[in-house]
């Protein structure tokens, strides 16, 4: 093998086999922050799922139909959907900080999309709005900003 062969090696590796591997480097990271975004989303969906079993436990307080009115609910009624609005707005705010951006790709757009319209139909009780300003007291103030201007859009 002469220096000629060991040069003209070198090349190939140079032009052709080192750009083709960072191109394969690149798509794997791609793919991996791909696998991982969809596996938050997940894991956030199984907290939304366990939210709605509390729900569920709590069917007396009418959360979901929102027929049952304050004025009609024990003090420990009232107190229980404060504590579940409370846990809410935990898992909207945890949503928020970890799916949420400004500029989304088409992906993010579509995980985002969902927790939006959980949060528009939150939004949308007149019961939840009144008490998001306690809610939000002492949250992130992004997500308080935009859990604001949701809440004013569907009061209108």
């Amino acid at each position: 093998m002469s220096l000629e062969f060991w040069e003209l090696s070198s090349y190939v590796v140079t032009v052709v086999a080192l750009p083709f591997g960072i191109i394969v480097y690149v798509l794997e990271q791609r793919k991996e922050r791909q696998n991982e975004d969809e596996e938050l989303y997940q894991r956030l969906s199984d907290e939304y799922a366990d939210f709605q079993q509390l729900l569920l436990k709590n069917a007396d307080l009418q959360l979901i139909s929102g027929h049952a009115l304050d004025s009609a609910m024990t003090d420990e009624q009232r107190e229980r959907k404060m504590i579940i609005f409370d846990l809410l707005v935990s898992l909207f705010e945890r949503a928020y900080i970890l799916v949420y951006e400004e500029d989304m790709s088409k992906q993010n757009q579509r995980l985002w999309a969902t927790w939006e319209d959980y949060i528009r139909f939150w939004t949308k009780r007149n019961d939840f709005r009144k008490s998001l300003h306690d809610l939000l007291d002492g949250e992130d103030p992004e997500f308080s900003a935009y859990m604001k201007k949701i809440a004013s859009e569907a009061g209108s």
